[in-house]
C-alpha cells in the first residue's frame, strides 16, 4: 500500500523501473567532504554490483519515493549468499538494506519515510533482523542509531549494524 506525503508518495519499485537501482546505488556510495566523487563506473566492480545485480529475486524488496513522476529515492534489501556477500553481510537469512536519495531531496523526511517502510515491510515478510554498512563519518551513521540498529562488526572506516525486527 503506497505511503502517500503532501510532497511524495513510497510504492513497490516496478519491473520496468529496476534499471534506475545503478544511478540510485551510485547515489547511496558515501563520499567524505572534499574527496572527489569517482566515476559512475565504480558501480561495475563485483562488491557493488553484488546489490544490484540480477535484482528481482524473491528475497529482493525494493520500494521507491516518487514525486511529480520522478523517483526521488530508492531502499532496497537483498539477501546474499556468502560466496556474493555485501558489505553488511550478517548470514544468508538476513536481507541487507542499501538506500539513496536524491540530493535535491535529501534532509525532507524522504529517507526516512522509505526507511519506515522497508522496516515494516520487512517485518511483514516475517524476517528477524536486518543488517547494513555505513561510514562511521556519514551523517546517516547517527540516524541508524536512532532507528535502534547496533553495531556488530566495526574497522577503521565504517561499521556493519543490525536490527531486530521481533521480540
Amino acid at each position: 500500500m503506497p505511503r502517500m506525503n503532501q510532497k511524495f508518495r513510497i510504492r513497490e519499485i516496478a519491473s520496468t523501473e529496476i534499471h534506475l537501482l545503478e544511478s540510485f546505488l551510485y547515489d547511496a556510495i558515501f563520499i567524505p567532504e572534499g574527496v572527489e566523487r569517482p566515476d559512475k563506473t565504480i558501480i561495475k566492480i563485483p562488491e557493488l554490483n553484488t546489490y544490484i545485480k540480477s535484482f528481482g529475486k524473491d528475497t529482493d524488496h525494493c520500494l521507491v519515493a516518487e514525486t511529480n513522476g520522478i523517483l526521488i529515492g530508492a531502499v532496497w534489501s537483498r539477501i546474499f549468499p556468502e560466496s556474493e556477500k555485501g558489505f553488511g553481510y550478517l548470514d544468508s537469512e538476513t536481507p541487507e538494506l542499501c538506500m539513496s536519495v536524491n540530493e535535491k531531496f535529501r534532509k525532507k523526511g524522504v529517507g526516512t519515510s522509505l526507511f519506515l517502510a522497508i522496516l515494516e515491510k520487512l517485518k511483514t515478510l516475517k524476517y528477524q533482523k536486518v543488517s547494513l554498512s555505513v561510514d562511521k563519518i556519514n551523517y546517516a551513521f547517527k540516524l541508524y542509531q536512532k532507528f535502534g540498529f547496533e553495531v556488530v562488526r566495526s574497522n577503521e572506516e565504517s561499521v556493519t549494524m543490525v536490527k531486530k525486527l521481533k521480540g
